[in-house]
This record gives C-alpha cells, sequence and structure tokens, in this order.
C-alpha cells in the first residue's frame, strides 16, 4: 500500500493459513505460516520469488538481511536462509521449557549477528554468516514453585542502539547488554512481554500490567512512569519525534509526550483488539488491528503561539464485565488522519 494514501498496489493471494509477518527489506517481503512455510515475495509487484519449509509452526516475522533471512520457529530454533533462494544456510536451537507463553521473538539483524530472545530466558548472538554462536546470556533464570511461576519467556525483538542491545522478558529483567560480547551492562527487574521502544538516549518498555516506563539507556534511571493505562492489554510501544505510541485491547490508540510521560492524544481505530506494535515511518504511526483494520496517523499538528491546549479524558476503564466504550469525540485531541 501507498503510506500517503492507503491505495492498495498489488495483492497476492497464497492459500495458506499465515501466522508470521509481514517483514520487509532488501527488496522483498517474506512471511511464515502455521504450516512451517516461508515464502519471499517481490516487494514491488508481489510476484513470488522462492518458498521453503521448516518443521515447526512459525509466530514471529523474520529479520532480513542483504544475503541471510533469520526466522525463529517455537520450537526454539532459528534459522538461517539464503535470501536469493530460501535454502537452509544454518539452524541454532535452544531449549523450550515444557510452558511458555503464547509467541516467538522476532530476531534482529545487527553488525553481521543475528540476534534473539527465546522463551528460557535467553539472549542469543548467531554469526549472521556461519550460525556460530557468538554470546549467550542469561536475561532471567526461572524461579519459582509452579510452571507459571517459572515463566521467563522474551517474546519480543531486542533493541539495537549503537553498540548496545536492549532486552526485556516476562517476569524477568530489563537491561542493556554489550552488542559484541552480550555482558550485562544493567538490568532491573521489570516484567513485559509486550516489548520496547528507543530513541538516541530513552528506552520506552510496555510493562506486563499495562504501566509505560522511560528510562535512561546509559544507566537504566528511571525518568517518568504512566500508569493511568494498566489492564488494558497495551502493545509495544513505538517512538516517533516528540511521543510514544501504544495500542490497547479496544483498539484504541494512546500518544504519550516523550519528556513528560503525559497522555497527549488519543484515537479509536475499531473495536478490535490491537496485538502487534504499531509502525512508525518518519512522524506517521500504522496500526493494524486484530480485526485487520490498517489505519495510519500522522503527527498532531503544532499548536499557535498563545492557543489553550486541552487535556484529553482518561481512556474508558478495563473491566472484563464492561463493554469497549466510545471515546467522547468532543474531548479528544487525536492527531490528523
Amino acid at each position: 500500500m501507498v503510506l500517503d494514501t492507503g491505495k492498495q498496489q498489488w495483492v497476492k493471494k497464497l492459500r495458506l493459513p499465515l501466522s508470521a509477518g509481514p517483514a520487509a527489506g532488501f527488496g522483498m517481503i517474506v512471511v511464515g505460516s502455521s504450516k512451517g512455510a516461508i515464502i519471499a515475495l517481490d516487494a514491488a509487484t508481489g510476484k513470488e520469488r522462492w518458498r521453503t519449509h521448516v518443521n515447526s509452526e512459525l509466530l514471529s516475522a523474520p529479520a532480513i538481511g542483504e544475503k541471510v533471512v533469520v526466522m525463529r520457529s517455537v520450537d526454539g530454533r532459528l534459522h538461517g536462509l539464503a535470501a536469493d533462494s530460501g535454502k537452509e544456510l544454518w539452524q541454532v536451537e535452544q531449549q523450550v521449557p515444557r510452558l511458555s507463553l503464547r509467541g516467538t521473538a522476532i530476531p534482529v539483524i545487527a553488525k553481521e549477528l543475528a540476534i534473539s530472545g527465546f522463551d528460557n530466558g535467553k539472549v542469543m548472538a548467531v554469526s549472521l554468516a556461519t550460525g556460530d554462536t557468538v554470546w549467550d546470556t542469561t536475561l532471567a533464570s526461572p524461579h519459582g514453585r509452579t510452571e507459571l511461576d517459572r515463566l521467563v519467556d522474551i517474546d519480543f525483538a531486542v533493541h539495537v542502539v549503537g553498540d548496545d542491545v536492549f532486552a526485556a522478558g516476562f517476569q524477568g529483567r530489563t537491561a542493556m547488554l554489550a552488542l559484541d560480547s552480550g555482558q550485562i551492562w544493567w538490568a532491573h527487574d521489570m516484567s513485559s512481554y509486550r516489548g520496547l521502544a528507543a530513541d538516541t538516549d530513552t528506552l520506552f518498555v510496555t510493562q506486563s500490567d499495562g504501566g509505560v516506563v522511560a528510562l535512561r539507556e546509559r544507566d537504566g534511571s528511571e525518568i517518568w512512569r504512566n500508569e493511568s493505562l494498566k489492564r488494558r492489554g497495551l502493545s509495544a510501544p513505538v517512538e516517533i519525534s516528540t511521543a510514544v505510541a501504544v495500542a490497547d485491547y479496544q483498539g484504541y490508540v494512546h500518544w504519550l509526550d516523550k519528556k513528560t510521560g503525559y497522555l497527549v492524544a488519543r484515537e479509536r481505530v475499531s473495536k478490535f483488539r490491537v496485538s502487534n506494535q504499531p509502525a512508525a515511518v518518519d512522524d506517521t504511526v500504522v496500526v493494524l488491528d486484530d480485526g485487520g483494520k490498517l489505519a495510519a496517523f500522522s503527527r498532531q499538528p503544532h499548536r499557535r503561539h498563545g492557543a489553550a491546549s486541552r487535556s484529553v479524558p482518561p481512556p474508558p476503564k478495563a473491566s472484563k464485565k464492561s463493554k469497549p466504550a466510545k471515546a467522547p469525540a468532543a474531548e479528544t485531541a487525536p492527531p490528523q488522519k
């Protein structure tokens, strides 16, 4: 689709139960299925370039490099595939606990490394060319009496900024690791199964309970915390120039000021949950809800000098018994579509 207008450029019917992706890069779009099929399409035309298969379900988008496509499967394997043919070049494996969250981390490519989190609480970096393990770091160790207590899944992509890797895990820690060695520079007990975002000096984390926290990247010290969106099943955050956007289980997108954490705008996509992390292109936020609706929002325009600001009302209360409520159109200050 064209970002500015939403105009459809091409449609490709694959007749497969797609469950992973899409991911785009180097002129390709790659998707995966619950049956283990991986398909690469030409980004300009939608023409199929290649198709291959792994022996496990696929739930997360791949990472696309110039020569290698990296994909995580639910059996704990990380697969390296040739970008031009789909031929498997290597695979590495981590142990999968008997009980884990539904989902797998999206791998990341950085400086000839493929980096991914795993269900056993580990973050691993392997050589993109050979699949050899460069480092393997435990972000959180299982503890507790029951299998539920011992869940330490890392189900979201790590974030790489320069020579630093930032990762967060469920019932575990949020930490900064060295890209070259995996050494942990700082870590805080902070549970997240949705993930994080980062700019040049600030880390933004969506916690498991729905709180959104901003941390200084250099030392992990807390800058601000917003707990007004707790228990709303928030997505991972995405950052634009002045705000951080998160979406929730009632189809609302919320914008928080990057410097203060204050809620500055809200808009509703639909009545369906938004599970996937929104995407940001410059200052445009693109959201796909679980019902298949795609929407794009531009940054809120600057106010004229001296114009009075309006506060954004609290979101509808999160309750298992209540039905999704409509945000009052007259009181919100949504970004322009």
